[in-house]
């Protein structure tokens, strides 16, 4: 329970929603479908009743990644709790955790789990919830070629600068089919800190020895160690423009970006040695076979299985284990879970992976610690 000045307050399990998590799965429980006016599903027959007497605000700053969803959700959640807003600045990962960590915002995002030593910065308790997942695809420009395979050894040679030629033996080897021209490669990198950054440099130090020993992980990292042509930008949002406008241009953005721009998609090699186009179902794949931790963080780095795409990551929503505002903890509460049952079912549509059931339900467990505490004092 919740407890406020005046009243108690239920927590998570008690927001009425008439679609509660067990049902989600097939529990014999009632189902729904998003009614939001932007998702095509029939009208929802889930409601969210909250105690605010007056309209509460939560902000919150972070990752580009999950930005599109994000947006959907919010716009949705406002028209079934018109008392509840929530703004959302996205900012990268990198810049949504330092607001985090410094209290100016109620929640933060990022690709990137928060690290022990940043927790400790908290004193108000941190809980890392993973809301989302989807792909990093390398997205190109190059017309006349509709399809491309890249193998290990190949994108990690590209993002090094080693390979800086679009009719590279190497390319040309991986696509014995496809006529390659002879043009300049210019990768297009983040130029922000970023979650999408970190998460890939752990995907290509994961994978090679040489990529770990002269770039390492991060969520900035120097590019071009070995030469090539390197244009940053800023978010999903900026790399996906400059890969548009760059003919020539290879670049990684999240991948529903990818989709909702019409951007081609290099298929990638996978540990098994199989090349991999991502989509809904190989992205899906790679997520299945990861079992979460009880702290919720957990990196897909190189996974197993022949279907898998290579490159899959969670996304974190930050929270703080405790408010000051009971309102704030009850609309945080309200926000993770809308997040975790209506707000899944239009994830496929924009590009993200729908979370296993198991998934959203150890999530659900816990944000039930969000609890307000009136001994906090927040500059």
């Amino acid at each position: 329970m919740i407890k406020s000045k005046n009243k108690f307050i239920s927590s998570l399990s008690v927001l009425a929603f008439a679609l509660s998590l067990t049902a989600c799965g097939g529990g014999g429980g009632e189902t729904t479908t998003t009614g939001g006016g932007d998702t095509g599903g029939e009208t929802s027959t889930s409601s969210i009743s909250v105690p605010f007497d007056s309209t509460v605000n939560l902000t919150g700053a972070g990752a580009t990644f999950p930005a599109a969803l994000f947006q959907n959700w919010f716009v949705s959640l406002n028209r079934e709790v018109p008392k509840l807003q929530v703004n959302y600045q996205s900012v990268g990962s990198g810049a949504g955790i330092e607001q985090f960590i410094q209290q100016n915002v109620d929640f933060g995002a990022s690709d990137v789990a928060m690290k022990d030593e940043d927790i400790a910065k908290v004193d108000r308790g941190v809980l890392l919830l993973p809301v989302t997942a989807g792909g990093i695809v390398f997205a190109y420009n190059l017309p006349g070629v509709d399809k491309l395979q890249l193998s290990r050894e190949t994108y990690v040679d590209m993002a090094l600068g080693k390979i800086t030629r679009w009719n590279d033996p190497k390319i040309v080897a991986d696509n014995p089919d496809v006529t390659l021209p002879d043009r300049n490669i210019t990768f297009v990198h983040r130029s922000d800190g970023s979650g999408t950054t970190g998460f890939l440099t752990k995907h290509l130090s994961a994978i090679s020895d040489e990529w770990k020993e002269k770039v390492g992980e991060g969520t900035t990292v120097q590019w071009g160690r070995s030469g090539g042509t390197f244009l940053g930008s800023k978010g999903n949002e900026g790399v996906t423009a400059t890969i548009q406008q760059t003919e020539g241009a290879i670049g990684y953005i999240e991948y529903g970006y990818a989709v909702n721009n019409n951007i081609p998609k290099a298929s990638l090699q996978n540990k098994s040695g199989a090349f991999v186009y991502p989509e809904d179902a190989t992205t899906s794949a790679t997520l299945a076979a990861v079992e979460l931790p009880e702290n919720l963080r957990a990196f897909i780095t190189d996974p197993e299985g022949e279907d898998s795409y290579p490159i899959v990551t969670y996304s974190w929503i930050l929270a703080y284990e405790k408010y000051d505002d009971p309102n704030k903890a009850i609309a945080m509460e309200a926000m993770i879970q809308y997040a975790l049952t209506e707000g899944q079912e239009v994830a496929i549509g924009l590009g993200y992976i729908k979370l296993p059931q198991n998934v959203r339900e150890q999530v659900a467990e816990v944000a039930d610690r969000i609890t307000p505490d009136f001994t906090i004092n927040v500059n």
